[in-house]
């Protein structure tokens, strides 16, 4: 695994408009923002213990959870990621699901993915089975992705949280979400081994602090 540097800073509504005007000017949009953004909707794992969220709310050290995606309503391509943490770096390994698949772990059918040709859908697989992993909640918000070369920087603005509740059906289109509480915007920068002054510049934001902000966290208090 690859481990990056990450900031996470809730900001408010006009920070967001002001750091918008200001990234846009200098950094290139992500290639697959469309008109700027996309909308996100996750499906996050956790055990009965909620171990994920417990580990989460504690501030464990090293910790990991597991999500599946798809971007802008696009079933035709849903991905499987784990999160991985470990002393305030952090690193994401991803698997692109197969139809069958994707049914499978929405409807937590273990069987249907013990022979995946993909290693990280065995993992899961694995950690249904032994740990009792199983759907928890559904996250969806809007993203703004900004990137930038020198460093492998990549800047987003994230808003609009919402939750399903206790609703896991995430390939449901009808699905309904609710805004999560009074859940911030989150400005969030990751980078590899250097993050250039541009950027730091860039990002300044008065009265603002590096914040532990978790979007699953503030969703799964709904369910």
């Amino acid at each position: 695994m690859e481990f990056r540097h990450e900031w996470k800073h809730e900001i408010s509504y006009s920070d967001l408009l002001a750091l918008r005007a200001r990234l846009g000017a200098v950094l290139e949009r992500d290639q697959h923002a469309v008109n700027g953004s996309y909308q996100i909707r996750s499906l996050y794992f956790d055990n009965l213990a909620d171990k994920a969220l417990r580990e989460k709310l504690n501030g464990v050290n090293s910790r990991e959870k597991f999500r599946v995606r798809y971007y802008n309503g696009d079933l035709s391509q849903v991905f499987l990621e784990k999160k991985s943490k470990y002393s305030g770096l952090c690193s994401k390994e991803q698997a692109r699901l197969s139809w069958e698949e994707v049914q499978a772990v929405a409807g937590g059918d273990v069987t249907r993915l013990a022979d995946s040709k993909e290693p990280l859908v065995r993992e899961l697989c694995f950690k249904m089975t032994t740990q009792g992993l199983r759907p928890r909640t559904i996250v969806d918000y809007t993203r703004e992705p900004f990137v930038y070369d020198p460093g492998n920087v990549r800047v987003t603005l994230d808003y609009n949280i919402r939750t399903a509740m206790g609703n896991t059906d995430f390939l449901n289109p009808d699905c309904v979400t609710i805004p999560a509480g009074d859940a911030p915007a989150i400005l969030e920068v990751k980078w590899d081994g250097f993050l250039p002054a541009l950027i730091r510049d860039l990002v300044q934001v008065p009265r603002t602090h590096t914040s532990a902000f978790s979007k699953y966290a503030a969703c799964r208090i709904y369910g």
